[in-house]
């Protein structure tokens, strides 16, 4: 890899992370007007006409998938099913900032389940940060019940499983990019997670229920963000960095996620910040900081 694909690897992380903050707030906005399934429904649709657009144009080519393909992107489209869906019904019951603190674990999740799965790195290189980032996961999770909703601890495991599910997504996409570009395993695995979740409209429904008119134009803007920068644009950045560096190393710099949702959580949805969460993401940022020390050793 060259210093410059290297620097367009880190840069396009480093924008994923921090679009991806701004959509925790997004996703907070969005559910005053939708259930969480009409939301991830109409983000995944509209992300996945921007994407199969943008495919067209670049590659526009029959894509040849054999068995084992299919499969494997069949298995990443439950990937973005559950990290879209599960962080959305998760933020029913907690604050945008007890969520963007513990999708800031993403990064030691990802390093420990590659570590795990794929043995990209040894295991006794991550144990100890994913202890520490744990703990801050579960700090948090406890600080919930400070927070909005009437099942914060639900709404906490939610979230986590949600960003394990992104851990799995990341690692099985760069496997099966040595063989597809990155937009191709995009569109295709969002298709698969908008198929399977449509026939769950029927199952969460507001804005079907309660008609078009009960949706503000705050409600759409914020949809809006969650279509083209959250989905598009941030998921096929991430795909290109993980292509480049690596899921162990492009996770590491998905602290700044967290770090932009708390901010913008604090700012545009006045949602208070207490010592609980800052001590979670301080234990979580140490668990990241561990494990890139250790696979840095390895790597060096």
């Amino acid at each position: 890899m060259t210093p410059q694909t290297s620097r367009l690897a880190y840069g396009a992380i480093i924008a994923a992370a921090v679009l991806w903050g701004g959509s925790i707030v997004a996703q907070k906005l969005a559910l005053s007007g939708f259930s969480a399934v009409e939301a991830s429904v109409l983000r995944d649709i509209g992300g996945l006409a921007i994407l199969l657009t943008t495919w067209w144009w670049q590659e526009g080519s029959v894509v040849k998938l054999t068995k084992s393909d299919v499969r494997m992107l069949g298995l990443l489209g439950l990937g973005v099913l559950g990290n879209h869906l599960l962080i959305l019904m998760g933020l029913k019951y907690v604050s945008g900032a007890v969520g963007g603190v513990i999708i800031g674990s993403s990064p030691v999740v990802t390093a420990l389940l590659s570590a795990m799965l794929i043995r990209d790195v040894p295991l006794r290189a991550v144990w100890a940060g994913s202890l520490l980032s744990f703990a801050g996961v579960g700090l948090v999770s406890v600080a919930g019940f400070q927070a909005a909703g009437d099942q914060p601890l639900l709404g906490s495991l939610l979230v986590f499983l949600g960003v394990v599910s992104w851990a799995l997504y990341s690692i099985g996409g760069r496997q099966l990019m040595e063989r597809h570009s990155a937009l191709t395993v995009n569109w295709t695995t969002l298709l698969v997670a908008t198929v399977i979740q449509i026939p769950l409209l029927w199952t969460d429904r507001k804005m079907l229920d309660a008609g078009l008119e009960s949706v503000t134009p705050a409600d759409w803007m914020a949809l809006g963000y969650l279509v083209l920068f959250a989905t598009a644009i941030a998921q096929q950045a991430w795909l290109y960095g993980v292509k480049g560096i690596g899921p162990s190393r492009a996770s590491v710099l998905g602290n700044l996620t967290p770090v932009a949702a708390i901010a913008l959580s604090a700012v545009l949805l006045n949602e208070s910040v207490g010592m609980n969460e800052i001590l979670g993401i301080v234990l979580i940022l140490a668990g990241v900081w561990v494990v890139d020390r250790q696979t840095s050793r390895l790597t060096a």
